[in-house]
């Protein structure tokens, strides 16, 4: 049984007791948090739903921490004219483990 669910504006296939890295929640650690925008829905390999654009189902997952991913550089230079930017970026991601999908 899987499912795939849109979770501020990304797609990611889940099944249950899975965790999974999803851009970052509001809700504090330990929390329970559903989301309900089910796109696609399977019980077993021969049977699906497709949702027009969402299913009535609902994933229940708990936040278990929040992270930051590695560092990105972002350097900029124009050639010729002294022109050199060196930026770091870390995106913040939340830990999050299905309980189940209803």
């Amino acid at each position: 049984m899987f499912a795939i669910v849109d979770i501020k504006g990304n797609q990611f296939k889940i099944k249950e007791n899975q965790k999974v890295y999803v851009p970052k929640l509001q809700e504090e650690i330990g929390k329970k948090v559903s989301f309900d925008k089910v796109l696609f829905y399977t019980a077993d390999e021969k049977t699906f739903e497709v949702g027009s654009p969402v299913l009535n189902h609902i994933v229940e997952a708990t936040v278990l921490e929040h992270v930051k991913d590695e560092k990105v550089i972002v350097f900029k230079k124009k050639r010729r004219k002294g022109y050199k930017v060196r930026k770091g970026h870390r995106q913040q991601y939340s830990l999050i483990s299905v309980d189940k999908i209803n």
